[in-house]
């Protein structure tokens, strides 16, 4: 499974943006997928993550009522809308996917197919 991520851009805060994460070389079908963020000196940080086969969204508590996840079956393509955005979102962005249990859904190490990055800057 190949993941391309887009979206990423440079905005001013208040704004949004949406990211997306498209699959190829294999389905998201039975597959969790999650967006990591990551800023220099930092480890990744889990911000969300869907369950392919029922749609529920997970989100790091920064981001809850903010950034939303969601999919399109057709598109293979999961996307990370992203409103209210704020100079603290500033990172580069990976999806990943994988099949973690819900203890480990947080967890990088969980997932084992990465997207390249996409940069995600916020201006104050």
């Amino acid at each position: 499974v190949q993941l391309q991520a887009s979206g990423g851009g440079l905005v001013q805060a208040g704004t949004s943006l949406r990211l997306s994460c498209a699959a190829s070389g294999g389905a998201f079908s039975g597959y969790t997928i999650a967006w990591f963020r990551q800023t220099p000196g930092k480890e990744r940080e889990f911000v969300s993550a869907l369950r392919w086969g029922n749609s529920n969204g997970f989100y790091a508590d920064s981001v809850k009522g903010r950034f939303t996840i969601s999919k399109d079956n057709a598109k293979n393509t999961v996307y990370l809308q992203m409103n209210n955005l704020k100079p603290e979102d500033t990172a580069v962005y990976f999806c990943a996917t994988g099949r973690p249990i819900t203890s480990t859904l947080r967890d990088s190490s969980a997932y084992y197919y990465w997207g390249q990055e996409t940069q995600v800057t916020v201006s104050s």
